[in-house]
Parts: structure tokens; C-alpha cells; sequence
């Protein structure tokens, strides 16, 4: 676009509003899991397996919902995203059994790449320049908000505003979800605004094949995939499981609630301003630091001393909050991607990353229930760090040698 669109922040805002939503529904069951255990009569490691239910549906999804947001357009698309995670979020209000659960929360998995594709492309399509780190930094807040209100206000506030209940607590956010929905197609609807993405929409695109095998020729998009495998897998195992994990070091159920909010609320402040430092000058710099961050933010969590949680949580909401934000950065921005296959390349990101988010929370399940505690999965978690600082290594050799070429 020559000149910035004077409404880009209203389209903006209305997809951190339904980004806000999809982070809410992604958390609403880590503060519920001893409940939903309680009442379905299952343990840690189908409870892992319902956490990581949706990331498998993700998987699958994700590459076909980059292509519905290239041809459909980010107006309908969205909306159909926002009303999947709504009836994601119903069928948990209901859900009597492990089965109905599981297909629940599987039922996220297929809007949830609508959103997590469609949230770049919007901001690959609507802001150019420095601009477009910035605006990246303030869509990933939105999940982060939805993520603290999970957390946090559960048990202190929802919980007994509905007598103890976690079933009209989902029915709550699905109702949260639905209105994310209407607002962000409102705003998209307006004049200017519906005839600058219908324009953006104009190209007829490459056949699938042709636009992903193109994708996946280039050595730095393969390298960004997998490392977004591990950091998905780190992020959502210790998402979903670090209430219970903190419960384990002595601390309530509501103190864990406000301690596991302490990496969203850091990871806010992190958003809002290292992706707007992270230009092509100093990206892997960034990036390897992140990597070091999260890298003792799992050795941390592995200790019982307060101070020491609290420094690795810091440094977990720190690294969590921007390292996807950074590698979604570097792919949009690499030759060959551009603005017209943004959801493409975003799907195909997100199909690699959930493969991670599905493994992470049903691993650290898994190990839980063999060890009876969580240092196993810590270890994974750490190991894991150490492959992510050898991809950023890798990734910053090769961006020398083809400048040097």
C-alpha cells in the first residue's frame, strides 16, 4: 500500500479482539484441571491428551485454512474462526464424559488456524515498514489477555460467581467468543475497509502445490518450521501445566492461578517492544537471546525457591511471548512469501508448531503420571532450548553466507 490506510488500527483491533478470545478459550482449562478430572473420571495423562486434543485437529487444518484466508478473504474467514473456538468452548459446557470433551476441545482446532494464520496476514497486508513489528507485538498481546483472565480470575471470581460450577463458565466464553466474532466483522464490513481487503484479494493465487512446494525449496523456512515445533511444544506444555506444577511447590490453587498469569503479564510488556527492535540487523541477535532466556526459564521452574520461580517465570513470559512473534516476522518477510502468501506460510508454520503444542502438554502429562512429578518434563523442556539455539545459529549462518554470496 502507498500510503498506510487511515483505519489499519481498527482492523487491528478487531483481530486482537478475537485473538484475545482464542487465548481465553487455549487457557480456560489449566485452572479447571483438578475439577474436570474430578467430575469425568480421568487422570493426568487423558487430561494431557484433552489439553493436546485440538493441536492434532490444528495440524491437519492449518495448511487448508492458510489457503480459505489466500482465496476467501479475512472478513468471513475470521468470522468462521471466532465461531469455532465459540462452539469449542459450548461443547466443553456440556460435555459429560472424556469422549465429549475430547471432541470439544478438538472442535478449537479447526478455527484456531483460521486465527493464528489469519492474525499475520492481516498485519503482512495492512502495515508496511517498522510499523508492522509493532502491530505484530500487539496482536500476540491479545491471547496473552485472554490467557490472564483464564488464569487468574477463575477461581477468585468466575468460579464463585457461578456456585462453584465449571460448566457455565464455558458457556461464558463461548459467549465472549461470539461477540469477538460480530465485532471483528463489523469492523471488517466497514466501506473502506471491506473494499481495501477485497482488493488485497484480487490475485488469483498459485495451485496449492505449486505454493507450498515453493514454500518448503527454501532452507530457512524448513529451519523456521522446526523450530517452531519446539517452541510450541515448550509453550504449550508449560501452559497448560504449570498451575499444577506450581500447586506441587506448596502454593493454593488460587496463588498457582496468579503466579501462572506472572509469563503472560511480562510477556505484554516483551511483545509491545522487542518485536518492534527486532529489524534484520539485529533479529538473531534477539532471537538467540530469547532462546537463552527460555533456556533458564526451564532450569528455573525445575526449583522450589520463590525467587528462583519467579526470575524463570519472568524469563518464560519474556521468550514465550516474542520468539513465535520474531520467526513469524523472519518467514513473512522472506523472498518468495511476501503479502499474497502470508497465509500460506503462516498455515504451514502453524500446522509445524501445534505438532509441538499437541506433543508438549501430553509428554509432560505422560512423564507425570510414570514419575510422579514434573522434573522430567522439565528436562525434555530444557533439551529442547538447547536444539532452538542451534537453529538460530543456523539460521544466522546462512542469512551471512547468502548476503556474502
Amino acid at each position: 500500500m502507498a500510503q498506510p490506510h487511515p483505519q489499519r488500527w481498527l482492523v487491528l483491533f478487531g483481530v486482537w479482539v478475537i485473538y484475545a478470545a482464542f487465548g481465553l478459550i487455549a487457557s480456560s482449562l489449566a485452572p479447571l484441571v483438578e475439577r474436570i478430572e474430578l467430575d469425568l473420571h480421568i487422570g493426568h495423562t487423558a487430561m494431557g491428551s484433552v489439553m493436546g486434543a485440538w493441536q492434532l485437529v490444528f495440524i491437519a487444518a492449518a495448511i487448508p485454512c492458510g489457503f480459505l484466508l489466500d482465496r476467501l478473504g479475512m472478513r468471513w474467514a475470521l468470522l468462521l474462526g471466532a465461531l469455532s473456538i465459540a462452539a469449542s468452548a459450548w461443547g466443553r459446557s456440556v460435555a459429560d464424559d472424556y469422549l465429549g470433551m475430547l471432541v470439544a476441545v478438538m472442535v478449537f482446532g479447526i478455527g484456531g488456524p483460521i486465527i493464528s494464520a489469519g492474525a499475520p496476514k492481516v498485519i503482512a497486508n495492512w502495515f508496511e515498514g517498522s510499523s508492522r513489528g509493532l502491530a505484530m507485538g500487539i496482536y500476540v498481546t491479545g491471547p496473552s489477555i485472554g490467557g490472564i483472565c483464564a488464569l487468574s480470575l477463575t477461581h477468585p471470581l468466575f468460579l464463585p460467581l457461578f456456585d462453584n460450577q465449571w460448566r457455565p463458565l464455558f458457556m461464558l466464553w463461548a459467549a465472549i467468543a461470539l461477540a469477538a466474532g460480530v465485532v471483528w466483522w463489523l469492523l471488517a464490513s466497514l466501506p473502506s475497509i471491506r473494499q481495501q481487503t477485497d482488493r488485497i484479494h484480487d490475485e488469483a493465487p498459485l495451485p496449492h502445490r505449486a505454493v507450498i512446494a515453493t514454500l518448503l525449496a527454501e532452507p530457512a523456512v524448513r529451519i523456521i518450521l522446526l523450530m517452531s515445533v519446539g517452541v510450541f511444544m515448550i509453550s504449550h506444555g508449560l501452559m497448560n501445566w504449570l498451575p499444577e506444577l506450581l500447586v506441587g511447590y506448596d502454593m493454593s490453587h488460587e496463588l498457582a492461578g496468579y503466579w501462572a498469569t506472572i509469563p503472560t503479564v511480562v510477556g505484554i510488556a516483551a511483545a509491545l517492544t522487542i518485536p518492534r527492535l527486532a529489524t534484520p540487523k539485529r533479529r538473531f541477535i534477539i532471537l538467540t537471546g530469547l532462546c537463552s532466556a527460555l533456556f533458564l526459564a526451564t532450569v528455573a521452574l525445575q526449583f522450589e525457591s520463590r525467587f528462583v520461580l519467579f526470575t524463570g517465570l519472568v524469563l518464560q513470559g519474556t521468550a514465550r511471548a516474542t520468539i513465535m512473534t520474531v520467526l513469524v516476522l523472519m518467514l513473512v518477510e522472506l523472498p518468495g512469501v511476501g503479502d499474497r502468501y502470508a497465509g500460506t506460510a503462516a498455515g504451514l508454520f502453524f500446522a509445524a508448531a501445534e505438532f509441538g503444542g499437541m506433543l508438549g502438554p501430553l509428554a509432560i502429562g505422560m512423564l507425570y503420571d510414570f514419575t510422579g512429578n514434573f522434573t522430567a518434563g522439565l528436562a525434555i523442556c530444557t533439551a529442547i532450548t538447547v536444539a532452538l539455539l542451534v537453529g538460530a545459529g543456523r539460521l544466522n549462518a546462512m542469512t551471512r553466507a547468502n548476503k556474502s554470496a
